[in-house]
């Protein structure tokens, strides 16, 4: 079993080709994770959350989002899936993102879910062994 406080954060700070940089959390439970994307300053945005369960993901925007709501619900939706959990995610951006500024939000997300994954053991096998 690992121990649940070691490693359970991860912070990235990237730059997109657009030369737009955006600060990416990325909390790590044992039944899912928290998702933080805001550009230029530490803040809150809409709010999507997805579960994953029985090969089906159900979503709820808590609060919507003025520019993306597509990218939001895409990013909660499939990393859900990946975890076989919940994904709480929330993005905060100044103006409409482009699609430099998505592949590259998106390219480091799949990098942190991946990392931890490797880290901490496939979570898939955990549950099943406890099932």
């Amino acid at each position: 079993m690992r121990n649940e406080r070691q490693d359970a954060l991860s912070v990235r700070m990237i730059t997109s080709e657009g030369k737009r940089t955006f600060l990416i959390k990325y909390l790590s439970y044992q039944n899912g994770c928290f998702i933080s994307v805001s550009e230029s300053s530490d803040r809150i945005g809409s709010i999507s959350v997805s579960i994953s369960s029985s090969n089906q993901i159900n979503t709820a925007k808590v609060i919507p989002s003025k520019f993306n709501p597509m990218f939001i619900n895409t990013i909660s939706e499939r990393i859900s899936s990946m975890i076989n959990g919940i994904c709480l995610i929330s993005l905060h951006s100044l103006k409409q993102l482009e699609f430099d500024d998505m592949k590259a939000i998106m390219g480091e997300i799949m990098n942190l879910v991946g990392d931890n994954d490797n880290e901490n053991g496939d979570r898939r096998k955990q549950r099943k062994e406890t099932i």
